[in-house]
């Protein structure tokens, strides 16, 4: 089955988890599936991920953020999406390329025509056939981070969690946009909902998209 689902949304909305869920669905149908998230993935964006979000004292220009994030999903694509899905492999993403869009474009103000552009070149036109976004108040996102296992020395969060509610809040409109422009490729789920609710809501999506391969395992 050759299909690529990504999952989209602010800090704290739950996209790890519901990953892992999809995942195991997928594995005990006994669909070939592979999971990877952004930046990582790859032994080059493994590298680039404490780079890009662990907090540090000397601020990021967004368009180095940018850019960092565009090297590690160029390798992405070469090296684990393209020959997953040329296998008839499923791939599952935490994060793609709307990520970009909402947190650099919307919320740090680059051009949005010029990171499209630049994740064209850099995906070379793979686009997911699927992209589910879990919508919820960043508040109520940032609070469930707050709630975690210390990750960070500092104060726990990562260099974009750290940042002022405003920007999460700006993260979030630039992602309803593109789920409004794009209405077939997102399914919009509400965050807020139990994580098992949650996964139900996507299985039914899944059965009602692609029925010959999901209605089995719905």
């Amino acid at each position: 089955m050759q299909l690529f689902i990504t999952f989209e949304g602010v800090e704290g909305a739950g996209k790890t988890t519901q990953v892992e869920m999809l995942h195991n669905l997928l594995v005990d149908m006994r669909v070939s599936v592979v999971k990877t998230r952004e930046p990582g993935g790859t032994a080059l964006g493994d590298r680039l991920r404490p780079v890009l979000l662990e907090p540090s004292e000397a601020p990021f220009s967004p368009l180095s953020e940018m850019f960092l994030y565009m090297a590690a999903r160029a390798q992405l694509v070469k090296e684990l999406i393209v020959p997953a899905l040329n296998h008839n492999t499923v791939v599952i993403s935490d994060r793609y390329v709307d990520s970009t869009i909402a947190y650099q474009g919307y919320a740090r103000g680059i051009d949005i025509s010029l990171i499209e552009r630049l994740n064209q070149i850099t995906t070379n036109g793979r686009m997911p056939h699927l992209t589910v976004l879990l919508d919820i108040d960043p508040e109520i996102g940032l609070h469930r981070i707050s709630s975690k296992p210390l990750r960070f020395v500092s104060n726990g969060k990562d260099r974009l969690e750290g940042e002022p509610l405003d920007f999460h809040r700006q993260v979030r409109k630039g992602y309803l946009i593109l789920a409004k422009r794009e209405k077939d490729r997102f399914f919009v789920v509400n965050g807020r909902l139990g994580k098992e609710e949650i996964h139900k809501l996507i299985r039914q999506e899944l059965v009602r998209r692609y029925p010959e391969s999901f209605a089995k395992g719905a």
